[in-house]
């Protein structure tokens, strides 16, 4: 057991009544309610008692907090990578202990065997934190035989879609993702998403759609549609931008529209990441007439014209060559423009040679009062759209910017409104009961840490560098981090989908 430099944790047994106490905590309890000083009592990985300051108990563990912020554990609305495969180091150590995989239509959970058995192996092998299950549509699309060029699905396609779906959601899946700029996604007609979007309503469930556009002009169409495919279910944005747009009136002209969806009846949330580039594959640069199952080869010979118009026009629109940067081998960390220069071509003819799967990118296409705006905003929930292997900060450092930048810097709001949008605000809108704020009865899921030293320390060209400052987390009463690293704790699970009644 390490001796923290800043926590005082100890053992003796003297204290031998409660599992564990955290003592001297200034509480910040996911409400959005003011903090308040006390101690929190664990049992069993459950928070048992939260008392006052001048109250004594004992128990067989003690964290002294000295008055330091101890708060919920983060829960990321949107995540990628492979917990069985990869450590989520950087995850735990800007605080996060839930996150949501299977996103943007893809989920390995699904594949093989099912989430049953992905689970029991999850179980097996353990979990540094937990994991909210999501349904991709293009996996249960192949899991039903579906293939990625298919449009118009016929009805026994559509039936066998829908049993899919209803399978791996009394398996425990939270709901359906989409990724509707992405293969096959792009594809979906209006019948297809109508159909899915009945058994989410059915089922209490929900959709988590990266929209079919991000795009400044077409946005509230997007948006327009996701309402649309279950008017009476859950609806979710992943990862809200304006790609295009500018300024915080078009912010909150965007989040008026948003309101008024929820006015109207709509069951509508959203999340957002603090950084005004994406990262995706350079497809989204592409035509949908390029994309797989397309033969590429064969149709440069005979739209090689038109393809390169089109990417020109592309391009130039979403901020020309410098305005990407190359996330994936073999062109990692040079721009367009660079890869380009190196290649000894023009940066249309090389994108052209590399192709709709050729890679991912850094697209610095947003406007980063907009983002601002976007991320402040009451009711917006944070997301970190990152994995342990992505180059992009957001998979390191999301979290500890909403600290150090809005909270500490900015001053764009409160640690109190902040810590809500990391922890009950997301675990109200996955319907989590049983953790995302400090309160007896929940999970003791817990990051305890002194908001003037929390510090991004990630950036575009360096990605993979830990957040420091999160001095201590904990996954179901269990240290899973503390300063100098992860510990060998596998407390986390794969949480099951408990719906509240419709």
């Amino acid at each position: 057991m390490r001796l923290l430099a800043c926590l005082m944790l100890f053992s003796s047994a003297a204290f031998a009544d409660a599992d564990l106490i955290i003592r001297n905590a200034m509480i910040v309890d996911g409400t959005g309610a003011d903090a308040y000083p006390g101690h929190i009592v664990v049992e069993d990985g459950v928070i048992s008692e939260v008392l006052a300051p001048n109250a004594t108990t004992t128990a067989k563990r003690v964290i002294d907090a000295k008055g330091r912020v101890v708060a919920p554990g983060f829960i990321d609305l949107h995540s990628h990578g492979n917990p069985l495969k990869h450590s989520f180091e950087n995850f735990l150590a800007q605080g996060v202990t839930t996150v949501t995989l299977g996103m943007d239509g893809s989920s390995e959970s699904l594949t093989g065997s099912g989430l049953d058995a992905w689970r029991t192996k999850a179980t097996k092998n353990g979990l540094e934190l937990n994991v909210i299950p999501m349904s991709g549509h293009g996996t249960v699309r192949h899991k039903a035989g579906i293939d990625d060029g298919t449009r118009a699905l016929s009805a026994p396609q559509i039936k066998a879609l829908q049993q899919t779906l209803k399978d791996d959601l009394a398996a425990g899946s939270f709901g359906l993702s989409l990724g509707l700029e992405y293969v096959p996604g792009v594809y979906a007609e209006e019948a297809e998403m109508k159909a899915l979007g009945a058994v989410i309503e059915a089922e209490n469930a929900i959709i988590m759609s990266h929209m079919r556009s991000e795009d400044n002009a077409d946005v509230e169409d997007a948006i327009d549609e996701l309402v649309s495919m279950a008017p009476k279910g859950r609806v979710h944005i992943s990862h809200l931008k304006v790609v295009y747009g500018k300024g915080t009136a078009r912010a909150d002209e965007l989040l008026a529209f948003m309101e008024g969806k929820r006015v109207s009846g709509a069951r509508l949330s959203a999340d957002v990441y603090p950084y005004a580039a994406s990262f995706t594959g350079v497809g989204i640069l592409f035509p949908e007439w390029a994309l797989p199952p397309t033969d590429y080869n064969a149709l440069r010979q005979t739209r090689d014209d038109e393809l390169k118009a089109y990417l020109k026009a592309r391009i130039e629109k979403r901020g020309g060559p410098e305005a990407l940067l190359f996330g994936t081998a073999p062109h990692a960390g040079k721009t367009m423009a660079e890869a380009a220069r190196d290649a000894g071509k023009d940066p249309v003819d090389f994108m052209a040679d590399l192709g709709p799967t050729g890679g991912s990118a850094a697209h610095f296409v947003m406007d980063r009062t907009l983002v601002d705006r976007l991320v402040a905003a009451p009711g917006m929930a944070l997301s970190t759209d990152g994995s342990p292997t992505m180059r992009h900060p957001r998979g390191y450092g999301t979290y500890a910017r909403l600290i150090e930048y809005y909270v500490q810097d900015k001053s764009l709001m409160s640690l109190e409104a902040a810590v809500h949008k990391a922890t009950g605000l997301p675990a109200e809108i996955m319907q989590l009961s049983d953790r995302g704020i400090i309160s007896p009865g929940m999970a003791a899921d817990l990051i305890i840490f002194e908001p003037a030293n929390v510090r991004e320390r990630t950036n575009f060209t360096t990605p993979h560098k830990l957040a420091t400052g999160f001095d201590m987390v904990l996954v179901g009463g269990k240290t899973a981090f503390e300063v100098g690293g992860p510990t060998k704790a596998r407390s986390g699970q794969v949480l099951e989908r408990r719906p509240s009644p419709l």
